[in-house]
């Protein structure tokens, strides 16, 4: 059995999603939107604490989600890029709670990513002892990602639109990945959007 760690959720949906024409946190996801969905995974995975970052769309967004059970934080400075909302999601964090063994960043844009996959990530980071369990990608490594304390400071100190690539980046003898078997896509445009819900229809 893995040992029981604290996990901190962090869920970023404060962009603008220039790219999709719409406001992708809300773009229908089943029966939810896109952060609907992201925060239903969440707070239905062994994680302790949910919080999600809002900025942009953040009046539209609250009106239409329900975060009663957990918290929504809007970051006055979400036009900064992701690194920043994600600084700032930490410091939210920690200062309401300090003994977190680790925070889990993930985006609101990647909807396939599901309950079973963020239970994988805390299960794995739980029995490893590296201090970062990231999401592989074909040439790469990303979020949906945890960061063990050592690394809260630099999470606190992201201030870029690269998130917490960089610090995965810079550590790299020090993360385990593993496969998120083609959930880890993130949707950046209409198209790719469109494409998804038809693969879904068509049971693909």
């Amino acid at each position: 059995m893995p040992k029981k760690l604290k996990i901190a959720i962090l869920i970023m949906g404060a962009g603008t999603s220039s790219r999709m024409k719409a406001i992708k946190q809300l773009l229908p996801w089943g029966d939810s939107t896109f952060i609907g969905n992201a925060l239903k995974n969440a707070q239905s995975s062994k994680a302790s604490t949910v919080l999600t970052v809002l900025g942009a769309y953040a009046a539209k967004i609250k009106k239409v989600t329900d975060f009663s059970a957990t918290q929504a934080v809007l970051n006055p400075n979400w036009k900064m890029g992701l690194g920043n909302s994600i600084a700032f999601g930490t410091k939210q964090l920690l200062e309401q709670d300090q003994d977190y063994d680790g925070i889990l960043v993930m985006l609101a844009d990647q909807p396939l990513i599901d309950e079973p996959y963020l239970n994988t990530l805390i299960d794995t980071f739980s029995n490893s002892e590296n201090s970062i369990v990231a999401t592989k990608y074909d040439n790469r490594v990303g979020v949906p990602a945890i960061f063990r304390k050592i690394h809260f400071d630099a999470l606190q100190e992201l201030n870029s639109d690269y998130g917490a690539k960089e610090i995965i980046k810079t550590h790299l003898k020090d993360v385990l990945s593993i496969s998120a078997d083609g959930k880890e896509l993130d949707i950046d445009t209409k198209d790719e959007y469109e494409k998804v819900r038809r693969d879904l229809d068509s049971g693909d």
